[in-house]
């Protein structure tokens, strides 16, 4: 591709090509997305997603082309470990993972639901084994080994997953996990910012060393505390982990878990790293699930909220009246079609201006000359001011009305 920040379907920044800002990327050849929407994205405070449900959402990510779908934790309820037996019945593309803790039993349970792969938790910081957990470190790593072995004979492909690796001390953490690879068994490591405390400096630097070190597959499980989860997760994908978990549009505990959809169209578009995603799908999906979370997002939020693409400054309507047709992506980074967003449209509101007026002038048919358009763009500022809203079709009828009489 000559130009990959300029395509039909997006224009971004040139600088994210630069040779000498992509230098030392090791972006891995395959990279898969994790989704943990029914279980991290579930833990969402007041979020519950019933057995039809998760079975439901399960098959959209699929159609979508999710790579992996953590469809749950059975030892949170039997309705959970049916959801998760019936999802990994269905023969879906994705792999099928559950999640467990560092017991025996746990493994068996999820064997039992008869999925591909489990991912294996242990808190992994002196104090969150001391303070949260009334653990001691001894018994954390005769646990874990004794978890990962089971889910070695049990033919799972086995994840060892650190509770706040980013607020343990480097060395030590990755001294925890290493005993664990040797003496348990480790298919891949799970490197998790659960309290979004770090920064993608850090990870950078961090999943190059465990890498090296452990010589195991890496992946990286991030939260939006700081609002710095996608980065974090670009960053540590760019250091060469193979595997990023993520929820739809970050649902999740607290500030949530990293929206795949940042994550995908950023790596597609300003990275250049296409995983597979149909992101037409992205919208879609987005609104399936969080009307089954009963969560609502801001109508600006990116890629999926509902008036992203609704322009209602005057200055812009007028770069769309003039561009729209040889030019879409003059005012927009990316294509609405790209996401399964709805096409950009001019609304009327307090900040309307005379290009405004004129789009809905053409769009109603209605024959007015300059000097009236500006009379309705007054009464239609001032409508808005009373309404503290857009104005509607009708509410702008009524103004033509007025002043054409």
């Amino acid at each position: 591709m000559k130009h990959p920040w300029k395509t039909d379907k997006w224009f971004v920044s040139p600088w994210c090509y630069l040779p000498e800002v992509r230098k030392g990327f090791r972006f891995q050849p395959k990279i898969k997305i994790h989704d943990v929407t029914l279980r991290d994205g579930e833990q969402q405070t007041a979020v519950v997603f019933r057995r039809e449900e998760k079975v439901e959402i399960a098959k959209r990510l699929d159609a979508m082309g999710i790579h992996r779908i953590e469809a749950g934790m059975a030892a949170v309820s039997p309705q959970d470990k049916a959801a998760i037996t019936e999802i990994a019945s269905l023969g879906l593309k994705a792999e099928i993972f559950t999640f467990a803790r560092c017991l025996v039993q746990d493994i068996k349970t999820a064997k039992e639901c008869g999925c591909s792969g489990v991912i294996v938790e242990i808190p992994s910081s002196d104090h969150i084994i001391h303070n949260a957990y009334g653990w001691t470190l001894d018994r954390a790593r005769k646990s874990s080994i004794e978890a990962t072995l089971a889910a070695k004979e049990a033919g799972l492909y086995t994840v060892f997953f650190t509770i706040d690796s980013t607020r343990t001390e480097v060395e030590r953490l990755l001294d925890i996990v290493e005993r664990v690879a040797t003496e348990g068994h480790m298919d891949a490591f799970t490197l998790a910012d659960s309290f979004g405390g770090t920064t993608p400096e850090a990870i950078y630097h961090v999943v190059k060393k465990a890498i090296k070190r452990l010589k195991k597959p890496v992946e990286i499980h991030c939260h939006q505390d700081f609002s710095l989860g996608v980065a974090n997760t670009i960053y540590a994908l760019a250091a060469g982990a193979s595997v990023a978990h993520t929820t739809i549009t970050g649902l999740g505990e607290r500030a949530g878990n990293v929206p795949m959809e940042d994550v995908v169209l950023s790596l597609l578009c300003q990275y250049g790293v296409d995983l597979g995603i149909r992101t037409e799908m992205m919208c879609e999906v987005s609104r399936f699930v969080l009307e089954r979370a009963k969560v609502t997002i801001p109508g600006n939020r990116p890629i999926v909220g509902d008036m992203l693409y609704q322009v209602e400054s005057g200055i812009v309507a007028g770069f769309v009246r003039k561009a729209r047709e040889k030019h879409p992506l003059e005012f927009v980074p990316f294509a609405a079609d790209l996401i399964g967003q709805t096409p950009v449209t001019i609304v009327l509101g307090k900040n309307s201006g005379l290009p405004s007026i004129q789009e809905w002038c053409e769009k109603l048919n209605v024959q007015a000359s300059e000097e009236q358009m500006m009379e309705m763009l007054r009464r239609v500022k001032g409508k808005s001011f009373e309404k503290k809203d857009l104005l509607t079709e009708e509410d702008f009828k009524a103004i033509v009305g007025q002043v054409l009489k």
